[in-house]
C-alpha cells in the first residue's frame, strides 16, 4: 500500500505465480515484485507443455515488466524450477507464463507491448521511450516478428506478381512475391537470379504449385525462367507498367538524339528540358505545359511520332480479347516500323520476343501495380531504420509491413 491507500498487487497477477511482496516506488522510481510458482500447479516443461516427473533444483531471474504509468521501470523477480521431461528427454525450465526461458529478460506482456510499438515507431525510438538498448527492442521485435511471419504461408494462392526492389546501392536486390488477391506479401529472398526463387518454389506444396494460374513480372528473364521451370502450366503476364517505363526510355532516347542532330544552338536550347513534358500523361501536364508541348511536337516529327505512339502503346491493354490484343499489338508494331527510328525499332524486337507475355494479360488481367506501390511503404521503413544490416529482418518487417491485416487475422484462428 502506497500513502494513498493504492495496492499494485494485482497489477502482477501471473496464472501459475503467487505473488510475495510488490513494492511501490521506491526512491529511484523502480517498482519492484516478488514471484513464486504456485503449488496447486504441477509444473509443466517448457518444450511440449506436458506435466514434469521430477523437480531438478530451483533458480530465479529478474526481468522486465511493463511500464506502469509514467514509471518506466518495472522490474519482477521470479522464482522458477528445472524439471525432468521424459518426453524431452532430459532436463528443462518449467513453463510458468511469465517470460520466455533463454529469451530476453522481459516477461512475456512486456515483450508483446515492444512488439506493437515496433510496428508504429522506429526500434531506436521505442528503446529510448522504454529506456532500453535498442539490440534488446530488435531482438525482441525480430522474435515476434519471426512466430507471426516467419513460416511462408501459401494458403491461398492462385495469381502471383513477382518484382524486385532495390535495399542497398550498387545493385542489391530483393525478390517480393504477392499474392495478388489479398495484397499479401508471400515471401521476400535475396537476389534476382532465376535460382533466387527456388527456396520459394520448392517448399511450395505440390498441389500449391499446380494451382498457380498466372505470376505477373517484368520482362526479366531470371523471373520468367524460374517461374516455367517450377510451374510450367502458369501463365507469365507482362503488365502494362513496365513496358510503358522501358517506352518512356525510347521517347527520352529519341529526345536526346534529336538534341544532337539540331544544327544549331537555339534548336538544341528548344528541345534541352522537355523530357518531363513528353514523359507525362497529357491529364497530368500544367497549364504552361501544354502550350509548350504543343509548339514542341509542331516543330519536331521524330518527336511527334513516339509522342502519339505512347497513348496508342496504353490502348492495347485495354482489350480483353486476345485476338483483339494480338490485332491492336501488330498494328501498333508495324506503325512503330514505319517512323524509321533505331531506338523504337530495338523496342518493337523486344515486344515482338515477349508478345505471349503480353497477350496473356488478356486471359488474366493482373499486374505488378500493388507492388510498385508498396516499394513507397520499403522505402519509408528503410528510412526509419537508417538502413537495415539484417536482411532477415527486413525481410520479416516488409511482410509486416505490407500485409493484408484481415489475411493475418485469419492466419491466426487456423
Amino acid at each position: 500500500m502506497n500513502s494513498m491507500g493504492f495496492s499494485i498487487r494485482h497489477l502482477f497477477s501471473f496464472p501459475r505465480m503467487k505473488l510475495g511482496f510488490a513494492e511501490n516506488v521506491r526512491s529511484d522510481g523502480i517498482i519492484a515484485a516478488s514471484l513464486r510458482p504456485d503449488k496447486r500447479f504441477k509444473p509443466r516443461c517448457s518444450r511440449c507443455s506436458n506435466r514434469a516427473d521430477g523437480v531438478h533444483s530451483h533458480h530465479e531471474r529478474s526481468v522486465r515488466d511493463l511500464p506502469l504509468g509514467p514509471i518506466k521501470r518495472v522490474w519482477v523477480n521470479y522464482h522458477y524450477r528445472k524439471v525432468e521431461c521424459t518426453t524431452c528427454g532430459g532436463f528443462t525450465v518449467e513453463d510458468l507464463g511469465v517470460a520466455d526461458p533463454g529469451g530476453p529478460r522481459v516477461t512475456r506482456r512486456f515483450a508483446r507491448y515492444i512488439f506493437e510499438l515496433c510496428k508504429l515507431m522506429p526500434v531506436k525510438h521505442v528503446a529510448d521511450w522504454l529506456d532500453l538498448d535498442w539490440k534488446t527492442v530488435k531482438a525482441i521485435d525480430k522474435l515476434g516478428l519471426q512466430d507471426e511471419f516467419g513460416q511462408t504461408d501459401y494458403a491461398g494462392l492462385r495469381y502471383l506478381a513477382v518484382d524486385e526492389i532495390s535495399y542497398k546501392k550498387h545493385h542489391h536486390y530483393l525478390t517480393i512475391v504477392l499474392n495478388f488477391e489479398t495484397g499479401r506479401v508471400v515471401w521476400v529472398g535475396k537476389g534476382r537470379k532465376a535460382e533466387t526463387l527456388d527456396p520459394f518454389f520448392s517448399q511450395m506444396p505440390g498441389f500449391v504449385r499446380s494451382s498457380i494460374e498466372a505470376v505477373a513480372m517484368d520482362m526479366w528473364e531470371p523471373f520468367m525462367q524460374a517461374v516455367q521451370k517450377w510451374c510450367p502450366q502458369a501463365a507469365i503476364v507482362h503488365d502494362p507498367f513496365h513496358v510503358i517505363a522501358n517506352y518512356s526510355r525510347v521517347i527520352d532516347q529519341v529526345r536526346r538524339d534529336e538534341v544532337r542532330k539540331a544544327d544549331s544552338k537555339e534548336s538544341k536550347q528548344y528541345i534541352k528540358g522537355t523530357r518531363w513534358i513528353l514523359l507525362k500523361n497529357a491529364e497530368n501536364l500544367t497549364e504552361n505545359q501544354v502550350p509548350r508541348l504543343h509548339e514542341l511536337l509542331d516543330a519536331n516529327e521524330n518527336l511527334f511520332k513516339v509522342y502519339v505512339l505512347k497513348d496508342d502503346l496504353k490502348a492495347i491493354w485495354h482489350h480483353r480479347d486476345r485476338v483483339d490484343m494480338a490485332t491492336a499489338l501488330n498494328d501498333w508494331c508495324l506503325r512503330a516500323r514505319e517512323a524509321a527510328l533505331a531506338p523504337l525499332d530495338r523496342f518493337v524486337d523486344m515486344l515482338k520476343a515477349h508478345a505471349d507475355g503480353i497477350l496473356n494479360h488478356a486471359d488474366h488481367p493482373i499486374h505488378t501495380g500493388r507492388l510498385e506501390g508498396m516499394n513507397n511503404k520499403i522505402k519509408v521503413l528503410k528510412r526509419q531504420a537508417y538502413g537495415f544490416h539484417d536482411l532477415e529482418y527486413f525481410a520479416l518487417k516488409i511482410k509486416q509491413r505490407c500485409s493484408n491485416e484481415k489475411t493475418i487475422h485469419q492466419r491466426k484462428r487456423r
